[in-house]
């Protein structure tokens, strides 16, 4: 479990949903800096695991049901100065939709390929390398590294 101090801001818990070769991307409707699109993300209640915070906040933003697999690392963000947790998480059940209206604009399903256009920055190594070894890397389905 996560400990915060009182005088800190919580955490941030993203979650990194993979399900059919894709992966789950929200666009928040107010952008921090240039992150426009991001993965299902919110703060970590006091006493919550950051685990427990991504699969509540990927159900709350986008009706998706999801379970934590693993936790891929954590680092503070350096666009947002936040602590930020990144956990792998599969599709337990439900269909992906906007379901937080006030702080969603769109969400996608986006392929290997098309991560660059949705994140020109680059993510987080710990995750780029789930993702590489995790979704198909090339138009004919080949993983690749």
């Amino acid at each position: 479990m996560t400990q915060q101090k009182s005088d800190e801001r919580p955490g941030i818990a993203a979650a990194i949903v993979v399900h059919e070769g894709r992966v789950l991307l929200v666009r928040r409707r107010v952008s921090e800096g240039k992150l426009s699109w991001q993965f299902p993300a919110g703060e970590v209640e006091l006493g919550e695991a950051r685990e427990d915070a991504a699969v509540r906040e990927t159900q709350e933003e986008t009706g998706l049901v999801v379970g934590a697999v693993k936790l891929l690392g954590e680092r503070i963000h350096p666009a947002t100065d936040r602590l930020m947790s990144y956990t792998a998480c599969e599709v337990l059940g439900g269909a992906a939709h906007v379901a937080d209206a006030d702080e969603l604009a769109e969400l996608a399903w986006v392929t290997h390929a098309e991560i660059p256009q949705y994140v020109p920055y680059g993510l987080f190594e710990p995750v780029q390398h789930y993702l590489d070894a995790t979704l198909p890397c090339g138009s004919d389905g080949v993983y690749r590294r």
